[in-house]
């Protein structure tokens, strides 16, 4: 659902490919399609068009599971501290909260829905909102993580954070005590009106949609247990078209999750903010992220061309290797349970 764009639209975010294929890390992620096409809401093969976009899922030839040496995480933390430093982080870092991740070794192949398609096909929305009816039981209920609450300890102990920019859209970061927090791509327990602008709560959007469909609401505990979950909530479920969603109560205008959809830009005021707090730092460190989509990736860019040093951890490969001045492999909650223990962090239990 969430993430990518044409990359040379200004504020873009991601690599999309119109009627083309990339080439090097970003094609690794699998098969490029198009949800978009109508045919693909009833069943028939999708035609041809739209914009082509990467299936979730594992990347081939993906090494997962190896750790750094403990020299290497030191000298990492070495070069971070004293600070200032910016933080980017991916959806690797909520694994520990139960949201799957994208490309990590368990992620699970999925087509995700384009702005286009939510916004042009009523069925499409139909689709969207059944699934994400059901993901959001799972989605709310997810609570901070350790790799959260240690990058949190972290500020001011090893480093003062200029910004923890996120990728995620789950606010478990602001929820585990960093702040400031710039949600790159929005957050899902808000709802935006695409005509008038009015933002509302996903919780009371829930409810609404509950009692619409009597029908799902009845079914809605086996659904949520036995649903395929994405990182954005939305969840695998069956005969969508007859889902009942409502408009904007205020104009009546069509309403969407306020996140960034693939084939959307981020908000401009958002972007810049991520940008300042680049520019204030005086290194990048980047958690749980592939860096596939251009929306992580420019960053990492940005930081080099400013001769800014990047440490880059991550389970398994991503498309800035080549430009990470270090680069760590393991789980981040145990690189940054070393991190905390060797500046003496005060890192609050799990609730």
């Amino acid at each position: 659902m969430i993430r990518a764009e044409h990359p040379s639209t200004p504020a873009g975010h991601a690599d999309v490919a119109v009627g083309a294929s990339l080439v090097g890390p970003a094609a690794d992620v699998g098969l490029w399609f198009s949800t978009a096409a109508p045919g693909l809401l009833d069943g028939r093969r999708p035609t041809r068009g739209g914009p082509r976009l990467p299936a979730w899922g594992p990347m081939e030839g993906a090494h997962y599971g190896h750790r750094s040496e403990d020299a290497e995480i030191e000298a990492a933390l070495a070069l971070l501290r004293g600070g200032p430093v910016a933080v980017l982080t991916g959806a690797g870092m909520s694994t520990g909260s139960g949201l799957p991740d994208y490309r990590g070794r368990d992620a699970v192949p999925r087509s995700p829905m384009t702005v286009q398609e939510f916004m042009g096909h009523d069925l499409a929305r139909r689709r969207y909102w059944a699934r994400s009816t059901v993901g959001w039981e799972q989605f709310r209920s997810a609570r901070p993580g350790d790799a959260h609450r240690l990058l949190a300890a972290l500020d001011p102990a090893a480093f003062e954070v200029t910004a923890v920019i996120t990728q995620n859209v789950d606010g478990l970061h602001s929820a585990a005590g960093s702040d400031p927090v710039i949600d790159l791509h929005g957050r899902l327990d808000e709802v935006r009106c695409q005509q008038c602008d009015a933002l509302s709560s996903r919780a009371a959007l829930h409810q609404r949609m509950l009692a619409m469909n009597p029908e799902l609401a009845a079914r809605l505990p086996s659904l949520a247990a036995d649903a395929a979950q994405a990182p954005d909530g939305d969840a695998e479920v069956d005969r969508t078209s007859s889902f009942r969603y409502p408009p904007c109560p205020l104009c009546g205008g069509i309403l969407k999750p306020d996140v960034v959809f693939f084939g959307e830009s981020a908000r401009r005021e958002v972007v810049d903010a991520a940008f300042t707090a680049l520019e204030k730092a005086s290194a990048l460190l980047v958690l749980g992220s592939s860096l596939t989509v251009q929306s992580g990736l420019r960053f990492v860019r940005a930081a080099r061309k400013q001769d800014k040093p990047v440490v880059i951890l991550n389970d398994g490969p991503t498309r800035a290797d080549p430009d990470a001045t270090l680069r760590l492999h393991g789980r981040l909650e145990d690189v940054l349970a070393q991190w905390a223990r060797s500046v003496g962090a005060a890192v609050p239990p799990t609730p």
